[in-house]
């Protein structure tokens, strides 16, 4: 018979460290993303601070944890510099629900490895449901707002369009009636790359992660179809066909821009792999592709501009797929969902659906006036 295994009395600090090892083993091995590492880490580092460091982690109660949720929704959000940008003080319920989360995952990584005897999340009060107004930047565009967000970035490749070093003025600045002009640089044309990352995203719908991390090499070019072998979370694989257009273009920023820009670092062997690189020749990050779409939007025309993120066009690709007749599951597995019930999630409904659902419904001739 074999003996139970015995319990190892850490305290918090020294349990938070071995966790974040092991968080950085699942990072590098792929099946944790570098953000949800960095996430985990800074979560892990305030509970730390919460309990007390010193503290014995066995010892941590349920009202403990609840105690040190209350303090942290309590505390100011450093994410906001400027407090008047949140609604209220303190946390949001979101924000303290994804602490919770990270925490669970900490106490339950505790039990496997004997730091404690029973989970205290056990007794922890339950989550807060969160109840806010809808964003609409994390909402699906419509057909039309997506087409004219293409068409913004497709009218100007081939140009000199592109993004300017930030803090630096370009040669040739003026000033106009509305306050300075600037000329971008020809060496900092990016219009090609920015019109392939705005199509990739629109049409086939990938997480921003995954088409920062893309490589050259994930892609398989023949000349009867291009495919993108995409690395998803948890290191799940999953390969997409592109259409011709879309592929047309990603032919078109290998061929004419981006050996211009792997050029510049040519001893970086990262740069030389990435997919999408800056001005300066460095692989391109989360916050660079959420800036490009940002001037992407503020080019498309009024009526159709309002404020998108990377995430709002992956709702967008599942609902307008979905409305074009696409079954569910052929589009969870387009996004990498694993569950059909996740893709339900991202189909917002579309204007004037409603209308014409209820204008088609089987009984709505069926009632007459006297």
């Amino acid at each position: 018979m074999v003996a139970p295994p015995r319990l190892e009395r850490l305290t918090v600090s020294e349990a938070a460290d071995r966790y974040l090892a092991s968080v950085r083993v699942e990072t590098v091995r792929g099946v944790l993303s570098p953000a949800t590492a960095r996430s985990y880490e800074r979560d892990v580092t305030e509970l730390v601070t919460l309990l007390g460091p010193a503290r014995v982690l066995d010892d941590v109660t349920g009202d403990d944890v609840d105690d040190a949720l209350v303090r942290y929704q309590a505390s100011p959000d450093g994410r906001y510099a400027d407090p008047a940008r949140k609604g209220a003080p303190g946390r949001s319920t979101a924000t303290v629900n994804r602490f919770r989360q990270s925490v669970t995952r900490f106490f339950s990584h505790a039990v496997r490895q004997c730091w404690v005897q029973a989970d205290p999340m056990q007794w922890a009060s339950p989550a807060a449901k969160v109840r806010e107004r809808l964003r609409v930047e994390r909402t699906a565009l419509s057909a039309s707002a997506a087409q004219a967000l293409l068409a913004s970035v497709s009218s100007l490749a081939g140009t000199d369009g592109g993004d300017t070093a930030p803090g630096t003025a370009a040669p040739g600045t003026g000033t106009g009636r509305s306050g300075p002009v600037r000329r971008h640089r020809t060496d900092q044309a990016l219009a090609l790359r920015d019109r392939l990352v705005v199509a990739l995203l629109v049409v086939l719908g990938p997480r921003v992660s995954e088409l920062a991390r893309a490589d050259v090499a994930d892609f398989v070019r023949e000349p009867d179809e291009t495919r993108w072998h995409i690395v998803g979370k948890g290191g799940a694989t999953r390969t997409v066909a592109l259409s011709r257009p879309l592929a047309a273009a990603l032919e078109d920023y290998l061929t004419h821009l981006r050996p211009r820009l792997a050029a510049r670092r040519p001893d970086d062997p990262d740069a030389q792999r990435a997919l999408l690189l800056s001005w300066r020749g460095r692989r391109v990050d989360t916050q660079a592709i959420r800036g490009l779409l940002s001037r992407a939007v503020e080019r498309m025309p009024a009526p159709y501009r309002r404020p998108t993120t990377p995430h709002a066009l992956r709702h967008t690709t599942a609902t307008l797929l979905v409305a074009e007749g696409w079954d569910v599951k052929v589009v969870a597995e387009l996004l990498g969902h694993a569950s059909i019930a996740t893709t339900g999630v991202y189909l917002d409904r579309i204007e004037g659906e409603l209308a014409a659902a209820i204008r088609t419904h089987p009984l709505s001739g069926a009632l007459t006036t006297g």
